[in-house]
């Protein structure tokens, strides 16, 4: 189980390497992303600094190391789908399994709410077969949190020598009202 130590916070800009060093070994060495090459670090910044233009990029850290993190974005460009989100999180491969993950995705779903987010939707790579570069514990861990399978699309991600497929799963957050209230930016929420 995971230590009472463990805080959690706003990424910033200047956390982009210690993250990307989390990032690292999951495109170097899994089929979790479907990403081949390890991002730039300029790259990951600007991919921090957008994100946290309209929503949350947060990280989970104890004694200032950075233990794992999470954020949501763009479900699909639409104005349509503004109360849905893509959620994703990164573990350091060697806290797996303590809970970091669940906590990162427990402070999600609290800042989700106070922007009037009602859906959170997880792409998830999947393998029929688990092999050394993917298991199903992604699936597993979204199931335990609460997220049901809706959707999966064969055979369309190819990734050392193999082909994956790709499932959505999701977890509604509240009630879809006739008149949802707006969504408010991140940066926008008081407290």
């Amino acid at each position: 189980m995971f230590s009472k130590d463990i805080k959690i916070r706003t990424a910033d800009v200047c956390d982009a390497q210690k993250l990307l060093e989390i990032y690292a070994p999951y495109v170097k060495n899994t089929a979790i992303t479907f990403e081949y090459e390890v991002p730039e670090l300029s790259d990951f910044q600007n991919r921090i600094e957008n994100t946290l233009k309209k929503y949350p990029y947060i990280v989970a850290e104890e004694n200032e190391e950075i233990l794992g993190y999470a954020y949501t974005g763009v479900f699909k460009g639409r104005a349509a789908y503004d109360h849905a989100v893509e959620v994703s999180v990164y573990v350091k491969e060697d806290k797996r399994g303590l809970g970091i993950g669940g906590r990162l995705y427990a402070a999600l779903e609290e800042i989700s709410r106070a922007q009037h987010i009602l859906n959170l939707n997880a792409c998830i790579a999947y393998a029929d077969r688990e092999d050394e570069y993917l298991t199903r514990d992604s699936v597993d861990f979204h199931n335990h949190l609460g997220y049901s399978m809706v959707g999966k699309f064969h055979q369309c991600g190819y990734k050392f020598g193999r082909w994956y497929d790709m499932v959505w799963m999701e977890k509604m957050l509240g009630e879809h009202p006739a008149y949802p209230q707006p969504v408010i930016a991140f940066p926008d929420l008081k407290g």
